[in-house]
Formats: C-alpha cells, sequence, structure tokens
C-alpha cells in the first residue's frame, strides 16, 4: 500500500532518479597540494553536510596533482607553484588561487620552545647546503643571544615528493642566498644536497619529531595542530616576525592578482614589516573544455561555497582566505574561460 502511494505521488520516481543520476549523486575528486590539505578536509567536511556532495581529495603533492589533472583522472588538481602561461595554454587549464597561508621552519631542538628560536633565511639556506651543521655554531647563536644552545649535529628533512611546499622554500632560499639559488635553486622538485626526505608535510613533520636535531618545513597548520616547535623568521624589511594568519595576510596585501597569466602570484619575500616571507597559495587547475560539463559546474559550485562560507574555518586553522575582490576576478574567469564539450559556459 505504501509502495503504491510512492508511486502515484511520483516520490518513488525522484529517489531512484537521485540515486541513479551521476549529476546528483557523484562527489568530485582532487589530487596534489599536502599544503593545502587541512582546509580542503574541512571545507569538504562541512560541504557534504550542506550539499550531501562529497570531496574525494588525494593528498600526494603539488608534483603529483599536476600530474593527474593534465592525465584527466581527477576532476581538479590543486598546486602551491603557479603554473606558466606557456604550460597552461600547452594544457589547455584553468587556474585560480583557493587559499593562501605560510610555510614555517620546525625544529627538534632540545630546550627550544615554540617560535622561541630566530633564524633569516641565509642562515637556513647554509643549513640546507650542508654549510652549517651544528645547533651551536656562530650564525645561529649570533641571531640568539642568551638562548642555551646545543652542540647537536643539525638533520636536514625535505619533501622526497613533487611539492609546491618545497617549491615556496626553495624559492624563499633562493631570494635570501645567491649561493641556494645556483647550486640548488628553486622547484617542486630539486636535488638537495644533504638530508632526509618525507612524504608530504605529514612526513617532513613526523620526521622532525622523530630525530633530534632536525629542522624541516611545513604548512603552518601540521605544526600549530601538532605542537612541533616553529622558528621566527626575519622578513625582507629586517624584522623578526612569527607566523600566524596576521602575519600572513600583511605578506598578502600587496598582491597583484593581475599581474600574472593564471594569478600566478608568488607571495614569498614580500617587503612589510610585519610579512611573513614564506607565504604563498594554493592554485587549483582544472581543464577549460570540461567533457561534463555537470561535473565541472559542481567543482566550481565547490569553491564558490568555499569562498563565501570557508573563511571562517580557514582562519581557525591559520590560513587566509582569498579577498571578495579577487573571488570577483576569479568567477570572472570561470564564465569566461569554462565551456562544456558544446561550447556553452559552464559557470
Amino acid at each position: 500500500m505504501q509502495l503504491k502511494k510512492l508511486v502515484k505521488t511520483g516520490l518513488l520516481f525522484a529517489i531512484v532518479a537521485a540515486s541513479f543520476n551521476p549529476a546528483l549523486a557523484a562527489d568530485i575528486t582532487g589530487a596534489g597540494s599536502t599544503f593545502a590539505y587541512p582546509i580542503l578536509s574541512k571545507w569538504a567536511e562541512a560541504y557534504k553536510k550542506s550539499t550531501n556532495i562529497g570531496l574525494n581529495y588525494q593528498s600526494i603533492g603539488s608534483g603529483g596533482g599536476i600530474k593527474q589533472i593534465k592525465a584527466k583522472t581527477v576532476d581538479f588538481g590543486a598546486s602551491d607553484m603557479p603554473l606558466p602561461e606557456a604550460e597552461l595554454a600547452k594544457e589547455g587549464l584553468e587556474q585560480f588561487p583557493a587559499i593562501m597561508g605560510g610555510v614555517v621552519p620546525i625544529v627538534n631542538v632540545e630546550g627550544i620552545k615554540p617560535g622561541q628560536l630566530k633564524m633569516t633565511g641565509a642562515v637556513i639556506a647554509n643549513i640546507y647546503l650542508g654549510k652549517v651543521t651544528k645547533w651551536n655554531a656562530p650564525e645561529i647563536a649570533e641571531l640568539n643571544p642568551g638562548v642555551k644552545l646545543p652542540a647537536d649535529d643539525i638533520t636536514v628533512v625535505h619533501r622526497a615528493d613533487g611539492s609546491g611546499t618545497s617549491f615556496l622554500w626553495t624559492d624563499f632560499l633562493s631570494k635570501s642566498s645567491p649561493d641556494f639559488k645556483t647550486t640548488v635553486g628553486s622547484g617542486t622538485a630539486v636535488k638537495w644536497p644533504v638530508g632526509v626526505g618525507g612524504k608530504g608535510n605529514e612526513g617532513v613533520a613526523a620526521n622532525v619529531q622523530r630525530i633530534k636535531g632536525a629542522i624541516g618545513y611545513v604548512e603552518y597548520a601540521y605544526a600549530h595542530k601538532n605542537a612541533i616547535p616553529h622558528t621566527q623568521l626575519k622578513n625582507r624589511d629586517g624584522q623578526f616576525v612569527q607566523p600566524d594568519d596576521s602575519s600572513f595576510k600583511a605578506a598578502a596585501a600587496g598582491a597583484n592578482w593581475n599581474s600574472a597569466p593564471g594569478f600566478g602570484v608568488v607571495l614569498t619575500d614580500q617587503p612589510g614589516k610585519n610579512s611573513w616571507p614564506v607565504t604563498g597559495a594554493t592554485f587549483v587547475l582544472l581543464h577549460k573544455s570540461q567533457a561534463d560539463g555537470a561535473k565541472g559546474k559542481e567543482v566550481l559550485k565547490f569553491f564558490d561555497w568555499a569562498y563565501k562560507n570557508g573563511g571562517a574555518m580557514a582562519t581557525e586553522l591559520d590560513y587566509v582566505a582569498m579577498p571578495a575582490p579577487v573571488v570577483k576576478l576569479v568567477e570572472d574567469s570561470w564564465k569566461a574561460n569554462l565551456k562544456d564539450a558544446a561550447g556553452k559556459q559552464v559557470w
């Protein structure tokens, strides 16, 4: 009797259609940046509750995300290194910034509290070049008068996978040290002279926590969440600053998002007395020509929702939400550039 009522009212058809209609039921897929994973995970959980659409995101590093979106095995890729105009054009990709945050040096040094140690890009560059090998080295002691530094060996920890976090880190070190720039350079994957590798921000954080005397670099949320001691950094204006959302905002304040194709702005070593010097954005990559226009629209709906509803969650995790004028520019680019297989606007 109940079944007949459902059929008569059409409710049964609606339920069956919803369960089999991929446009209504299918989750969206993404891969890439471990830098952005904490906030994407938080957004995905809230978005699922709001819309019943899930996000299946693989935190495999920016290099992996770029490869997967090029191969069209995911709906979007995420990279902390913006792709240049020529590569975007060659692959037919749209690129836009989703979130901003900071990369921080983390340490495992006996007796050192979070935020106590002062460091400069030049000294850290020499550590990563294998030139400064002890925690009580004169270069470190000079920056930290009155701090008791052990004679422990320094173990360098770096990313083992292709990583946008590594791009931001090596870009900052290259701007701080001509020697590092010519010897190692900047990129998602570089040839490290010394050290041990860890996969993802998670792997680097775990290695630093495990190895006495270690130094590494991670997205700030990993350091904060796991209570791993970070260091202060000297910025371009000569000020020692602590990492937090206010210093990340200060670095992003002067960004000209129209200055580069695909909004490809690099925020390392920005001017400003309160600027954190290793700040960056995570960029979303998706194909301009969407074979499945409905699925492409679902990806955009997720990021539109995150722009409009995800700011408080971003602040909670010490990220910086994209400013409203930038969101307007991004969504205008969606309207202009993203088409389905029939050439119809996706957004």
